[in-house]
């Protein structure tokens, strides 16, 4: 288990190179009331380190230019080489540094409280419940779990608009982080504990949502879509789902769990029934079970093959599955 936790660790930045190296600011695009927290924090930091970076560069300019050697009428009083000391600039240094520290400090903290709760209801709106989304990671894949509904889905999600969604985030394996960019920002996942993350989206669409901490070979890969819809459309897809899929077996699951890439598929109950990854019991369950499949360095195809595999085969189990 260390191994598995030490290579997400070891690798974490590099992750969030590749990511921003190879796809939109969907962040700057906010579907969603978390998203639109967070695109306002980022945005009011932004435009004040500029101010900043103005202000700065103003100032080292004028110094240059007000103070440089072939300046016209410069004299030589103009700069004292022995001087010591001065109390005005000395306070002044200080200060604004403890002004801009404050004044970054102040909006992040509020909205990291904030973003702990579910989002609130706009004015002249009801509060609803949030609904409870179990995600749970194993290498390289995604398993969502609907205990209310009693439903699960892998590699692809159905969420209803205008609702808080609670997200119970454990992973079976590997560190990662789930990242729905254009609903919010990540959160990790990690075995043998439970993380909580709220999300919203207000819009009706399908969003690109990934693990963003770098778990291995299949990292690239281990990506979902989330289907935002309206309450209507989406217990329509819970009945169909709860009517026509099968029910998930414990044998069935622990052959999910195995390294390696999976299609998008769904169930009419969950793994919850016979593990939770998220409690100290279910901590090393995928480890028991496939121990010496970790040490493998080659679980999957080719880049191409692996590409071909995930994009064909994923769209025509979802589409059979949703029409």
């Amino acid at each position: 288990m260390k191994q598995l936790m030490k290579k997400g660790l070891a690798l974490a930045p590099l992750s969030l190179v590749l990511l921003l190296s190879g796809c939109e600011l969907a962040v700057l695009d906010p579907k969603g009331p978390v998203a639109q927290t967070q695109y306002d924090l980022i945005m009011y930091s932004i435009i004040f380190m500029l101010f900043i970076v103005v202000v700065v560069f103003g100032a080292f300019a004028f110094m240059v230019i007000r103070y440089r050697e072939n300046r016209p009428g410069r004299k030589e009083s103009d700069y004292d080489p022995h001087m010591h000391g001065n109390n005005l600039i000395e306070i002044v240094w200080t200060v604004i540094p403890f002004v801009i520290v404050i004044a970054l400090s102040i909006p992040t903290v509020d909205s990291l409280f904030e973003l702990e709760k579910p989002p609130e209801a706009a004015a002249g709106e009801e509060q609803k419940e949030p609904l409870v989304i179990y995600a749970t990671t194993a290498d390289w894949k995604w398993f969502f779990s609907y205990p209310e509904e009693n439903i699960e889905t892998v590699n692809y999600l159905h969420i209803p608009t205008d609702r808080p969604i609670e997200f119970k985030l454990s992973s079976a394996d590997a560190m990662t982080a789930l990242w729905i960019p254009r609903l919010g920002g990540q959160k990790y996942n990690m075995a043998g504990m439970e993380n909580t993350l709220y999300l919203q989206a207000d819009e009706e669409g399908v969003y690109d949502g990934r693990n963003s901490n770098f778990n291995g070979e299949g990292f690239t890969k281990q990506t979902f879509e989330v289907y935002a819809e309206s309450e209507e459309d989406y217990n329509s897809w819970v009945e169909e789902t709860q009517s026509s899929a099968p029910e998930l077996s414990q044998e069935e699951y622990d052959e999910l769990l195995k390294p390696g890439l999976t299609v998008e598929a769904e169930y009419s109950s969950t793994h919850l029934e016979f593990v939770d990854h998220g409690t100290n019991e279910g901590r090393d369950y995928a480890i028991e079970r496939h121990y010496d499949l970790y040490g493998d360095l080659m679980h999957l195809y080719s880049d191409q093959d692996a590409e071909d595999f995930m994009d064909e085969e994923n769209d025509d189990d979802h589409e059979s599955s949703v029409e």
